[in-house]
């Protein structure tokens, strides 16, 4: 298993996620979204390869994939590599994704 690397966009989108839920219902809220993402992470860390490949063209990363979460509508954009997996994004699915991921 290669370790897992937060870009500091991806920890500056997670910090906004949490703050949004917690503000609009709670810490509970916003501990199940912390939770579910923890959740994707070991799975992205455990099965690099099963994420999609759908964004790839869009972003000036070869070889970017996707994971989504389950119960909030949130995608894991991530690079694996041999030695990491570099989580780069943490966007909400309705956003304009392609700007997104081609902004630097």
């Amino acid at each position: 298993m290669s370790p897992i690397a937060l870009s500091q966009q991806a920890a500056d989108d997670l910090e906004q996620v949490f703050a949004y839920y917690f503000d609009v219902s709670y810490l509970a809220l916003a501990e199940r979204f912390r939770d579910e993402v923890n959740a994707a992470l070991q799975h992205i860390e455990k099965h690099p390869g099963t994420g999609s490949p759908r964004y790839a063209r869009t972003s000036a990363a070869v070889g970017l994939r996707f994971w989504t979460l389950n119960h909030f509508p949130y995608a894991v954009f991530y690079l694996a590599g041999p030695q990491r997996i570099d989580i780069v994004r943490v966007l909400h699915q309705a956003s304009d994704l392609a700007r997104h991921l081609t902004s630097p």
